[in-house]
């Protein structure tokens, strides 16, 4: 640390010291059953008005307090990262960890400016009052005992409350994800009180609360200002709800979290209920009857297991578990199943919509975890196992017809070929227009990786980075003039995961006058044929688009040809066919794994012209191979010579063996 650093760190520690010393707030009194067990001597000397003994008596009970459990923190196995060290370290002269998208983090000056927004984007703004670092603040004081922490994490607590007061405004505007159309209070009031984030401190407060309860920090005074605030969240949420989505299943599970953990509030109760009827509701409004979530996002489905499994884990440390039904726990571990049929040997989930690639320790952390809630699951305990015990799903390829989600699989080994296709239904906010959209993974690498979710929504220079991540071009997917989608509701016209000829048949009615169909031929659990049809009476330029993984590749516009060479054993070739002449052109190419991270890669797209009564047809093959001396020669052509409604009829050759790829529906 250099001498500013230190002089700075000791102005704030001795600030901390000043502010840590409240006045009581008796409010907090009028907030408590006080006839709950334990609190009779609280109750008496705050009868007797005598607060600042009653206070102290509430600290103690706390302090003393072994019947309510949470899930989250066992004090008797603190553990602290390197990582949440160098984040509570910095956090002591106000450079808060906000984003990993925003590495290294900002300070926020020695005077706490709650309002500084150094780049405009909407997350930024809105995750700095998550207070991320105080969880970490809370581990390193608990396992260091060094008072510093605790007396900085007050402080910090306490000037967030004073300076972010809490005003009105109207419940639509907490929502605004573009544009500046407030100023002062009420345009902080959005961010700082915006009920999502108000459930993230409501639920870590939790976990902080008992880190820090021990410190001579968290003092009396300082209790009664906690437990006021602390109501004044619930209490917020309980009154502002979000509409729908999983920012709803988000408040309501840790509205769940207020009522457990501090039962001593009078409305304890009916926070708790109030969380587990919505869940028990939301369950089955949000997802579907395959056990996909509705905003066909895989890192947001991930998030709603999660969401519904820790109202149960709360619900379990605490006894009432009997108010979740059992269909309640039969939907969660049919999204459990979900999310492995459509995730690739390595336990990565397509990067659809705006989902972020997972890693695999924290996936195979997932699956023991839900291991536990459904012990007798052998295919979970397959995934929390990583294969060595347990049982592998009988499937192989797997439609989940009501959220759109088709998966074509060869085995379930990491030298699988896998592909997942995406065509549902409109789906929420979360989900991109990109129907009809795919990922292919082949050997141990995703030859073609969904674009991803670069941002989410700020300024018009962010917004405007969002938006091109959320075109239909940059898909895996058919466009008219390389317009985005009009019309998403994908329907599924054919399925069969049987014999050597594996048959999906998905129609979109994409623009007016415009219908796309697409039809995908597993052909002997190796090469897939891709026969796309845009019919109907719009004209324009038909636009075939594809995204390869970042790495060489060569193209070759005459032969309509695209050939990886990728290091290793993972490689494709992948060639188009018209009824019309085509035009291969190389397009802007980018693929977004997480939150403000991008690589440059790949892209193209194989276009004809469409007239009035007419309908552009390709079809594409795609054949992966592990060694480049080994590529085929590939060829196809329409055996129907006419657009026919109800049938697809193709001819495929792969190294002069021919193979006729027809279905009717």
């Amino acid at each position: 640390m250099n001498k500013i650093s230190k002089y700075l760190a000791i102005a704030i520690a001795r600030l901390a010291g000043k502010i840590t010393a409240q006045e009581l707030k008796s409010e907090a009194f009028s907030l408590l059953n006080l006839d709950y067990p334990g609190l009779e001597k609280v109750k008496e000397l705050h009868q007797n008005g005598k607060d600042e003994e009653a206070a102290k008596a509430l600290l103690k009970y706390y302090r003393a307090r072994t019947h309510v459990k949470t899930p989250d923190v066992d004090l008797s196995k603190v553990k602290i990262s390197k990582q949440e060290q160098e984040w509570a370290d910095d956090a002591l002269n106000h450079t808060f960890f906000v984003h990993k998208g925003y590495q290294p983090s900002y300070n926020y000056g020695e005077d706490i400016n709650w309002q500084y927004w150094p780049v405009k984007d909407n997350e930024l703004r809105w995750q700095l009052h998550r207070h991320k670092w105080f969880g970490p603040m809370g581990k390193a004081y608990r396992i260091s005992g060094d008072e510093k922490y605790a007396k900085a994490w007050a402080h910090q607590y306490m000037d967030w409350i004073k300076k972010n007061p809490l005003v009105e405004i109207d419940k639509e505007e907490y929502e605004l994800t573009s544009g500046n159309t407030f100023e002062g209070a009420k345009e902080n009031m959005r961010f700082a009180w915006r009920p999502l984030e108000v459930s993230h401190r409501l639920q870590d407060q939790t976990s902080q609360f008992l880190l820090f309860l021990s410190s001579p920090s968290f003092t009396p005074e300082f209790l009664t200002e906690f437990l006021v605030n602390y109501h004044k969240h619930a209490v917020h949420i309980m009154g502002n709800y979000s509409k729908q989505g999983n920012h709803l299943l988000f408040e309501a599970q840790r509205m769940i979290y207020a009522g457990a953990f501090f039962p001593e509030y009078k409305n304890a109760v009916t926070w708790r209920k109030s969380g587990i009827e919505i869940l028990n509701d939301e369950i089955k409004e949000q997802v579907y009857d395959d056990g996909g979530q509705y905003e066909l996002d895989p890192h947001y489905h991930l998030a709603a297991i999660n969401i519904f499994c820790k109202a149960l884990y709360m619900a379990d440390a605490n006894g009432f578990r009997n108010e979740f039904p059992q269909s309640y726990l039969d939907t969660i571990e049919s999204m459990i199943l979900f999310y492995a049929n459509i995730c690739f040997p390595d336990y990565s989930n397509p990067c659809f919509s705006d989902a972020k690639l997972g890693d695999r320790g924290t996936e195979v952390r997932n699956y023991k975890t839900w291991a536990k809630l459904f012990p007798q699951n052998e295919q979970i305990k397959y995934f929390a196992t990583e294969g060595k015990s347990g049982k592998q799903p009988e499937n192989l390829s797997k439609a989940f017809k009501a959220t759109g989600f088709y998966t074509f699989r060869n085995s379930w080994k990491n030298d699988a070929t896998v592909m997942v296709l995406k065509a549902g239904p409109k789906g929420e906010w979360h989900n991109q227009p990109d129907n009809g959209t795919f990922e292919l993974w082949f050997n141990g690498k995703n030859l073609f990786p969904d674009s991803g979710a670069y941002v989410y929504a700020g300024d018009d220079e962010v917004t405007a980075l969002r938006n091109w991540f959320r075109q239909t071009m940059v898909h895996n997917t058919l466009t008219l003039d390389d317009k985005t989608l009009k019309t998403r509701e994908s329907v599924c016209k054919y399925w069969n995961a049987e014999g050597d000829v594996q048959t999906l048949v998905t129609e979109t009615p994409s623009y007016k006058g415009l219908t796309h169909r697409r039809t995908v031929f597993f052909v002997d659990n190796t090469y897939f044929v891709l026969v796309d049809e845009a019919y109907g009476d719009a004209v324009g330029e038909v636009n075939l688009h594809y995204q390869l993984a970042e790495g060489k590749v060569n193209l070759d516009s005459k032969a309509m040809t695209v050939i990886s060479d990728y290091k290793g054993n993972s490689n494709v070739k992948l060639q188009c066919f018209g009824e019309t002449p085509l035009k291969m052109k190389e397009e802007e190419g980018w693929r977004s794994t997480d939150y403000r991270k991008r690589v440059e890669r790949t892209a193209l797209s194989f276009n004809t012209p469409k007239e009035a009564k007419s309908t552009a047809r390709f079809i594409t093959i795609i054949y992966p191979f592990a060694n480049q001396k080994n590529v085929p020669a590939l060829s196809a052509k329409f055996n129907n010579k006419q657009f026919s409604t109800s049938n697809v009829n193709v001819e495929v050759k792969v190294n002069r063996k021919k193979r006729t790829l027809k279905t009717d529906f």
